[in-house]
């Protein structure tokens, strides 16, 4: 296979901290192991990272009514620990229509 040119790669959306000159100077120089690919601009459908946030949006302010920015914080790290202990969950965020090309094989 001629045309891979790394041993991984990242598929990440265009905020702008993914295009900056640090990141593509890094690249560079790991070109060999690891390739960024950019999802379209304005794609929100296609990033499993946007899954996670509703979700956890959804999850933190349906469960407790935080009064400070301290409690918010708390209260998400609570929630984000939790789905990290539960695979299954994970793994969900890749299984909708427009993020299935993101599942490991």
């Amino acid at each position: 296979m001629g045309y891979i040119k790394a041993e991984s790669f990242l598929i990440v959306d265009r905020h702008p901290v993914h295009r900056s000159g640090k990141v593509a100077e890094w690249l560079a120089a790991h070109s060999k192991e690891i390739e960024l690919f950019f999802l379209p601009a304005y794609s929100p459908e296609l990033n499993p990272d946007e899954l996670l946030n509703n979700a956890a949006k959804a999850g933190v302010s349906s469960k407790v009514r935080t009064k400070d920015q301290g409690e918010l914080q708390a209260a998400l790290r609570s929630y984000l620990r939790s789905t990290q202990r539960r695979p299954e969950r994970v793994k969900s965020f890749f299984k909708g229509k427009h993020v299935r090309y993101a599942q490991a094989v």
